[in-house]
């Protein structure tokens, strides 16, 4: 598999998950290399590139070596190793609890989806840099949003977003809005006027809580 490399290491660490419904739960995380889209205010540029090659069976010792029974699998994006992530889970204890944090371009394969507890989707609007006709791939997105145990993230600017994300039309109930931030500072004066989007349209607030709690440190 490819992994990000994070000083000259694999990136797989031991944290709490700081986005999403399960925002605050012990987990290890996982980092693939290699990215379908390139955003412009990503925060982990350094996973698009080539990481280190590691075997899933050495990855599946690294992730059991923290005796915890969830996992989070980021990027980069994921699904562009599928064979070699559906490999990697079949090794893990089946009580483990898997979670994917994906763009939304892809079509997970059928082992993945009979394997993997809930799926992190974020479609990237067009402030993130990318074009619409690439970032926004219908058919991935309506896989997902069949799936009850998906649910979509936006990284939100303000209220001209709504529009774009409501044309998707995908479940409001578990569609997540994240403030645009690349640090502490920045995400404390966004998220009011965040908030205040998700009253008037009646969906649920995304916290960062890494940064609150790391601010901008890697591997946390």
């Amino acid at each position: 598999m490819q992994i990000a490399s994070l000083h000259d290491s694999p990136e797989i660490f031991y944290s709490l998950q700081g986005e999403g419904v399960r925002m605050g739960t012990p987990a290890v995380f996982l980092r693939l290399a290699g990215c379908n889209l390139h955003c412009s205010w990503c925060d982990t540029k350094y996973s698009w590139k080539k990481g280190v090659e590691v075997s899933v069976a050495d990855v599946a010792a690294r992730i059991g070596s923290y005796d915890c029974k969830g996992l989070v699998v980021t990027g980069g994006e994921p699904l562009m190793q599928q064979e070699e992530l559906a490999a990697l889970l079949e090794l893990l204890p089946p009580d483990m609890f898997v979670e994917v944090e994906t763009n939304g371009t892809l079509i997970p394969s059928a082992d993945l989806l009979a394997r993997v507890g809930q799926w992190n989707v974020s479609p990237k609007l067009y402030h993130s840099g990318n074009v619409a006709e690439t970032a926004l791939q219908a058919d991935a997105l309506a896989a997902f949003a069949a799936l009850p145990h998906a649910w979509f993230k936006f990284v939100v600017q303000g209220e001209a977003d709504w529009r774009a994300i409501e044309a998707l039309q995908l479940p409001r109930e578990r569609t997540i809005l994240m403030p645009l931030a690349a640090n502490r500072e920045a995400l404390a004066q966004a998220r009011p006027a965040v908030a205040e989007m998700c009253l008037r349209h009646r969906v649920r607030l995304g916290e960062r809580l890494h940064l609150v709690l790391w601010d901008t440190k890697k591997g946390v």
